[in-house]
């Protein structure tokens, strides 16, 4: 390690290592739940599904494609939401049969990877130059589970309840005196309201698949004379059939039996 005054701003150089070597260790005894029944608040697999989706997307470069070479994909969920209502019953599970609609909202990210010819091709070869394009094809769609390895736990309603006292008022000149107005205080207000902060279930991408077909619409020969076979094109049709497989969880409340 390099020497260093204590008078300079760093004392040390953390930067530099004299030696990097093998540390030890010993195995620790972890502190562990007494055994009995526990209850454990952990995510639970509501249903585990395969999705799948068509989508058909027309993509524009911004120059001529002489050729594609390579298209790397990645499919990204922004909005998984399983729907449930509300329920006022003591038992919050419905029916593991009862349906339930799940919202996907996402898109898959193309990297498109292509040649584009440069203008100093000849009859005999075509000089190109290796670009990308980078593009979003965005899906949407709603799918039903129809039944549920775990049913998800329906939130409670929130409640709000108004109450009044009676009062006994006189009602003041032109009435009887021993007449009075019997009714509540108009100028109180009293009420009891009580929320319940429910688990929302959430979802985990598991895996993707997707099968593409990407088809140039408006291809023409190069100019100048430069090989018959060659072309450019700078509209593209894209059919995509998409797969993929998400996992819905929500945190429950389980009782397990500790060891």
């Amino acid at each position: 390690m390099n020497n260093r005054n204590c008078g300079d701003n760093d004392c040390v150089d953390v930067n530099v290592t004299a030696n990097i070597g093998e540390c030890n260790n010993t195995l620790a005894t972890p502190i562990t739940t007494p055994a009995g029944e526990r209850i454990l608040r952990v995510p639970v697999t509501l249903q585990e599904l395969t999705v799948s989706t068509n989508l058909v997307a027309n993509i524009h470069f911004p120059e001529p494609v002489l050729e594609i070479k390579d298209i790397k994909k990645r499919v990204k969920i922004v909005q998984c939401r399983l729907l449930i209502p509300g329920t006022a019953s003591a038992n919050p599970f419905p029916a593991a049969t009862t349906p339930f609609q799940l919202f996907i909202k996402g898109f898959v990210r193309k990297n498109i990877q292509y040649a584009s010819p440069m203008p100093d091709s000849t009859a005999n070869c075509v000089s190109s130059e290796l670009r990308s394009l980078t593009v979003d094809v965005p899906f949407e769609c709603v799918t039903t589970i129809t039944s549920f390895l775990t049913p998800p736990q329906l939130p409670f309603f929130n409640t709000r309840s108004e109450f009044d006292f009676f009062r006994a008022q006189d009602l003041g000149v032109g009435f009887p005196e021993k007449d009075q107005l019997l009714s509540s205080d108009l100028s109180q207000f009293h009420q009891v309201s009580t929320q319940f902060y429910n688990q929302l279930p959430f979802c985990e991408l598991i895996s993707s698949n997707i099968t593409e077909w990407d088809e140039a619409v408006d291809r023409t020969p190069l100019p100048n004379h430069q090989p018959f076979e060659e072309g450019s094109f700078q509209n593209l049709v894209e059919k995509m059939f998409l797969q993929f497989t998400v996992k819905v969880l929500q945190n429950q409340q389980v009782r397990v039996q500790a060891l």
